[in-house]
């Protein structure tokens, strides 16, 4: 089952005042705090949170003055003008490069993502030269995250981790889904008919992604925003699926 959406529309709702996150702190516990002093029920809805909290609460973070470059990272990081301390924690969270031009590494990451620079990140860290690498599972972060909230009272909620991605053929990025708990990843609508009463045949749209774009707008780097509830759409209450189910198989994918 897909997700019941009200008549009325969505209501996208930033969470403010969670502050900094530090490794070891009680994710759920802050955002449930959040949430109730902005007069929001974590409840009948999606919440869309950015990756870097989950990170960072998991205590992903490497100093890059810990980091030893490898002769394959001195490589790269010279031909690229890259700092090599940072291209060796790339590396590390790289399954495959893609393709490297311009400054810019495009990896297949663990998880099955393809992004830039393997997802880590040196905006926003907990000081100078850190690095934010990627939950190492992020469908098992928000399903933990997920079931610390419904522990505190929430019910039919989903959970989404959101990141910026650059887009193949497109300027500009867009927040997509890393994780998900709660919700169905895909809406599909084949089989259904359209106002023509044609049928539908390749219609299943990436519901989570849609709710991560949605919620990017808020969540800017320098909004201090790293939560939205997204209210009027309510998963269904047993949903099961995860982001893995938005990874389309190689075998299918006309671009590789």
């Amino acid at each position: 089952m897909g997700c019941e959406l009200s008549a009325d529309g969505l209501r996208f709702r930033p969470l403010k005042g969670i502050g900094e996150i530090s490794p070891g702190d009680d994710l759920a516990e802050i955002i449930a705090r959040s949430a109730a002093e902005s007069g929001i029920d974590l409840s009948r809805g999606v919440l869309v949170l950015c990756q870097k909290i989950i990170s960072k609460a998991e205590g992903r973070l490497i100093a890059l003055a810990d980091v030893v470059p490898s002769e394959q990272a001195q490589t790269i990081a010279k031909e690229h003008e890259k700092d090599p301390r940072h291209i060796e924690v790339i590396l590390g969270e790289t399954a495959r490069i893609v393709r490297r031009a311009h400054g810019v590494l495009i990896c297949q990451t663990h998880h099955g993502f393809v992004c830039a620079n393997a997802g880590v990140d040196l905006s926003n860290a907990p000081g100078e030269d850190v690095a934010i690498l990627l939950p190492v599972d992020c469908d098992a972060s928000a399903k933990a995250l997920h079931a610390g909230l419904v522990a505190l009272g929430s019910k039919q909620l989903g959970v989404v981790m959101s990141d910026t991605f650059g887009r193949p053929w497109r300027e500009g990025l867009v927040d997509m889904a890393l994780g998900s708990a709660g919700i169905e990843p895909i809406t599909d609508h084949r089989g259904s008919r359209d106002r023509a009463g044609r049928e539908l045949v390749v219609t299943a749209m990436a519901t989570i992604d849609q709710l991560a774009a949605g919620a990017g707008i808020l969540m800017v780097k320098d909004a201090g925003v790293p939560a939205v509830f997204v209210e009027g759409l309510v998963p269904a209450a047993d949903s099961r699926g995860t982001t893995q189910d938005v990874l389309r198989n190689a075998a299918e994918d006309l671009f590789r």
